[in-house]
């Protein structure tokens, strides 16, 4: 199989760069200064094994490709807001034989969140999801960095919105025989994403206010945070795995180690501000939280002012981790109040 990595990023990059390690033919995704570096320079993966380079096809769109291939597999890796411009591009992209990669060809969502897949879904026939739990960094075009180890990433696949099959078998089997990658394939992927994105809530407040500072007050706000999440679940009926049961799954294989020359500044929304991409995938974590909250009647004051700022910190290129986490506390407390009263 042929592995179209689109949005070879922090976790793009990583997965594409492991399969192309282990000798699977790989094709990357990207646009800009990203598309620009991965041609001239290749792809340059640093993990705890060493740097590594790989230069391998780089494609802004299917266009250069051609007709795909019926043994293609499209990886979806781009961040969510990002979802329905890559499903409108790729979609109608005509594969070999007849047919469309929408009607044809299988759609893995390596993403945070669960909007992605939903998206998908409208468009693709064939759609597993990824519970991605895979630490990587993306800052500078042509680099990614992957501190995991001894593992590179944990990544459970299966059928969205649930069941399993043969292709996520063969995908996992892939990513396994690199030897830094482990794949469960699992028939209720949505239950470990759930769990994930209770874990992912916290990148807004990472993103806003850093790491330095006021540990107590950033870990009682990150635990306010998880409560909002685990109350609109629970409204909802949603299950999701336990961090018990994730942490007997994950134990020690996914380890952060230092990597000399590129320190693990922030999580994905961190990246974002810090690349002043315009954006941010907070809308679909915290306001994922929101919006069911809103569904089921639960109030979430917190991730919506989370939700909110990271939108502002977006659009006016603030400084990642520029807020006070004392500033963000008084925040938080005031839009409780508020709600309270109301």
């Amino acid at each position: 199989m042929r592995y179209i990595i689109i949005g070879a990023g922090a976790v793009g990059g990583a997965v594409g760069g492991r399969l192309a390690g282990a000798g699977h033919e790989v094709v990357l995704v990207a646009r800009g200064a990203q598309l620009a570096a991965l041609r001239e320079g290749g792809l340059r993966l640093k993990v705890p094994d060493g740097d590594h380079e790989y230069r391998l096809p780089a494609v802004e769109g299917p266009g250069e490709l051609g007709e795909l291939r019926g043994d293609d597999v499209l990886v979806l890796a781009v961040k969510t807001q990002d979802t329905v411009a890559a499903l409108q591009t790729w979609g109608p992209a005509p594969v070999a034989g007849g047919g469309s990669a929408a009607e044809r060809l299988p759609l893995f969502c390596a993403q945070n969140g669960v909007e992605g897949q939903r998206l998908a879904l409208r468009v693709f026939r064939h759609v597993y999801g990824v519970c991605v739990w895979l630490p990587a960094t993306y800052l500078e075009p042509g680099h990614v960095s992957a501190g995991g180890a001894p593992l590179t990433g944990m990544l459970h696949l299966g059928r969205y919105p649930h069941g399993t099959d043969e292709t996520a078998r063969r995908v996992a089997a892939d990513l396994e025989k690199t030897g830094f990658i482990e794949a469960p394939v699992v028939p209720d992927v949505t239950r470990w994403q759930y769990a994930k994105l209770l874990t992912n809530l916290s990148n807004t407040l990472q993103a806003l206010c850093g790491e330095d500072g006021g540990q107590d007050s950033r870990a009682a706000l990150r635990a306010r945070v998880r409560a909002e999440g685990e109350a609109v679940l629970a409204a909802a009926g949603i299950p999701y795995a336990s961090v018990a049961e994730q942490q007997a799954q994950r134990g020690h294989k996914v380890d952060l180690v230092p990597l000399a020359g590129a320190p693990r500044a922030g999580g994905s929304t961190w990246q974002s501000l810090s690349r002043g991409t315009g954006s941010v995938e907070s809308d679909h974590l915290n306001g994922e939280i929101v919006l069911l909250g809103r569904l089921h009647g639960v109030p979430t004051p917190i991730n919506e002012l989370l939700q909110r700022l990271a939108g502002t910190f977006a659009r006016e290129r603030r400084e990642a981790g520029s807020m006070p986490i004392e500033e963000l506390v008084r925040l938080a407390d005031e839009a409780v109040a508020f709600v309270q009263e109301s």
